[in-house]
């Protein structure tokens, strides 16, 4: 070979490490069955649940690419990203599997409605580098949301179902360091400029907002004792956790009005806000222009 890109891509070698490949499956040897008792359609739903928030929180956190206060932070949004994408597609894909319709990770990510989503509001809200959003509020969402899904994946760990226990198995890791990262970040924004701090005060109270959600227990979550995880058990730990950061900070828990359901159903039951509508049109456009086109 002339050079180092043409070993990689010699065609007499299976494995290209440079191009995604030669690594074992996360989920390799994980029993795939379902388990004893469990309603098939719970399963598929609350897959959804856990597999959407991480599609859209990841969704929201790569439109921060080349726009990141600094190049380093650029990196580790787009990484926390990839996390969370990684995530995603092993729920996605545990729910096309357990629902046997015919479709798949890619089906269920571009092909389904708004409606059909089943992600918390708090991860499709608009906090972006766009109008109306800022940094401190994505890390204020980040921060909140990492601590809530460590707790949640962490009581995971303990599914009756093998591939949600491995799925959070591996996830702890990756969402510990999102946490991290989030908290130092928080320390950072309120101990810098009186700007930084305003800036830092307005996110959290923005984001706040939408905390009560994460906490209410779904009916699907009751259905699948020893399966699902109970969010209302986790509160009490997030809180604590929360609390840790702000004290740290000098920052007060905010005092602000929960956004309320619309007849007591919110994102867990497909009723979003504005903002999905608009991100899913720019998520779904390729596939959706392009049904069936492979790359």
């Amino acid at each position: 070979m002339d050079n180092a890109y043409e070993a990689l891509a010699d065609e007499g070698e299976e494995k290209h490490w440079a191009f995604g490949t030669g690594f074992t499956a996360a989920l390799t040897g994980v029993d795939r069955a379902l388990p004893a008792g469990v309603e098939r359609a719970d399963l598929v739903v609350y897959c959804l649940m856990l597999g959407d928030d991480a599609l859209i929180h990841a969704q929201r956190l790569a439109e921060w690419c080349s726009r990141a206060p600094e190049l380093e932070e650029d990196v580790a949004l787009a990484n926390i990203a990839l996390d969370l994408l990684g995530q995603a597609r092993l729920l996605l894909s545990r729910a096309a599997e357990v629902e046997d319709a015919g479709r798949d990770e890619d089906a269920l990510a571009y092909l389904r409605d708004e409606r059909e989503f089943r992600n918390v509001r708090l991860v499709e809200i608009d906090c972006g580098p766009g109008p109306g959003g800022d940094f401190a509020t994505t890390i204020a969402r980040l921060l909140v949301f990492s601590s809530w899904r460590l707790a949640v994946f962490q009581r995971l760990t303990a599914s009756a179902d093998p591939v949600l226990a491995a799925v959070a198995a591996k996830g702890i890791k990756e969402l510990a360091y999102h946490r991290d990262h989030a908290a130092q970040w928080v320390l950072r924004l309120a101990g810098g400029t009186d700007y930084s701090r305003e800036r830092m005060i307005a996110g959290l109270t923005q984001v706040w907002a939408y905390t009560d959600e994460l906490f209410t227990t779904h009916p699907v979550e009751t259905a699948l004792g020893g399966v699902a995880v109970d969010p209302a058990d986790v509160r009490a730990e997030v809180a604590e956790v929360l609390d840790t950061v702000l004290s740290a900070a000098e920052l007060d828990r905010p005092e602000v009005t929960q956004v309320a359901a619309l007849a007591g159903r919110a994102g867990r039951d497909g009723v979003h806000t504005q903002a999905l509508g608009h991100l899913l049109a720019e998520l779904q456009h390729v596939a959706r222009s392009m049904p069936g086109a492979v790359w």
